[in-house]
């Protein structure tokens, strides 16, 4: 399946390169206003294929879009250090207006995966757009979402029990952001539940452990930008993680941001993480984890904090129907 990546900083970049090491798309073209930009990730990105997989990698337009199935969007304003992720609103809702019709002339079939910030309004924004302009259902309409913040959440808590990653299961819903909500009440190792392997292994889940991992997920690209710049490798990993669900056709569960009804109530419409079954179409079906009292209090007000950053944009007020319930 060819992928096209909108966006070809840091992001988009680590992007397609982590495709080529994974394996992800049978050819990747590389688009961005800067076609200087374009053409050298591209090329510095094709020269890694004889060490991983010979996946054609070049720059193009967004016409040569033509027959893609999966687009990631990377465009947009890069956050700036001190600044949250809801500040980026209003420097990046003007690029996708005149991006995403665009896209849609090019390839009206294709699977869109949202990687800039902020990602769960930009989203709902794409989708907005795409309903309006192409009648696209948001099924098709995949944010990065809590992806990344998941990742995190899981790293952490095995590292802290001396385990793989992989044997960790547990989630991060609601915003990509700063209200986030880490889901202990969930959280697994292997089929044991957290706190119960957590004894076993002599290595208790105490409150200070719980506030060390909050803070290592939730302040983890403020760190980053402050370092760095920006956050890019896991990001580029994830993107990659959505990319080869679709091609594969997995009905994997990943937790990742779409428009969603039902979680003010009033048939309102926000967008952000829940854990969702993706394949080749899409988002199929979303699925809502069992939450304790103040873990759906906190969904919550992270909801009314997205659905406020939303209709500052004016993308609050579009049809329900087309959204996963």
């Amino acid at each position: 399946m060819k992928i096209g990546i909108i966006g070809c900083g840091h992001v988009g970049a680590a992007s397609g390169y982590a495709c080529v090491l994974k394996g992800v798309g049978t050819e990747i073209v590389m688009v961005d206003r800067n076609k200087d930009l374009a053409a050298a990730q591209a090329e510095d990105i094709l020269h890694a294929t004889p060490f991983a997989s010979p996946i054609p990698v070049r720059s193009g337009e967004v016409a040569d879009l033509d027959g893609a199935g999966i687009i990631i969007i990377a465009a947009g304003a890069a956050q700036k250090t001190g600044e949250t992720r809801l500040d980026l609103l209003k420097r990046n809702a003007d690029i996708f207006s005149d991006l995403i019709p665009q896209i849609l002339n090019a390839s009206p079939d294709a699977v869109l995966l949202i990687a800039s910030n902020p990602v769960d309004v930009m989203t709902q924004m794409v989708a907005s757009i795409a309903q309006k302009t192409h009648g696209i259902n948001a099924s098709r309409i995949i944010g990065s979402g809590t992806i990344l913040d998941t990742a995190r959440f899981r790293a952490l808590i095995a590292a802290h029990l001396g385990v793989s990653s992989h044997s960790v299961h547990a989630y991060v819903l609601g915003e990509h952001g700063d209200s986030e909500v880490l889901h202990w009440s969930g959280a697994l190792v292997g089929t044991i539940p957290l706190a119960n392997f957590a004894a076993q292994v002599d290595a208790p889940i105490t409150q200070q452990i719980r506030d060390q991992v909050d803070e290592g997920v939730r302040r983890a690209a403020y760190r980053i930008i402050h370092g760095k710049g920006a956050t890019w490798f896991g990001i580029g990993a994830g993107m990659a993680r959505l990319a080869m669900a679709v091609i594969g056709d997995e009905n994997a569960l990943i937790t990742c941001s779409t428009p969603t009804a039902n979680i003010l109530g009033g048939g309102e419409v926000v967008c952000l993480s829940y854990p969702r079954i993706i394949n080749r179409q899409g988002i199929i079906r979303t699925l809502v984890p069992e939450m304790n009292q103040s873990e759906l209090d906190l969904l919550t007000k992270s909801a009314l904090v997205l659905s406020q950053a939303a209709q500052e944009i004016g993308v609050a007020d579009v049809s329900s129907s087309s959204y996963v319930a």
